[in-house]
């Protein structure tokens, strides 16, 4: 099992798509590093010899930003957005859509499952 920026990639999958496991790559990014190394993007992540692994680890540390600094640089980001107070910090604090979505029928997610105005009433005890 090949373990690289702190994550163990999975064992029968392509290594294209087993680089997708880290944080911070994505497909067309991982067949970017591949191509860089020649190697093929079909193989599987239990045929890498060491040489290959460590050479996918160069490339990583070296020109890419990921895992824990990428996930430290976006919350960084976000806080400095609430800070100033633009919209999408706010939208941020209040936990709603920030891109432009519409808010009146959908975003479930981020509003969290409400229940109906009213309510059920409960039938009384006996």
């Amino acid at each position: 099992m090949a373990r690289i920026a702190g994550v163990d990639l999975p064992k029968n999958k392509r290594i294209e798509i087993g680089l997708t496991y880290i944080y911070g790559i994505g497909l067309s990014r991982s067949q970017v590093i591949l191509n860089k190394i020649n190697i093929d993007p079909s193989t599987l992540v239990n045929k890498l010899n060491d040489e290959q692994i460590v050479s996918i680890r160069q490339i990583l540390n070296n020109e890419y930003q990921l895992e824990g600094d990428l996930r430290r640089l976006e919350s960084l980001n976000i806080k400095r957005l609430m800070e100033i107070g633009s919209y999408k910090g706010k939208r941020h604090k209040l936990g709603l859509p920030l891109r432009g979505q519409r808010t009146r029928t959908n975003a479930r997610t981020k509003k969290g499952n409400k229940k109906t105005i009213a309510g059920k009433k409960k039938a009384p005890r006996k």
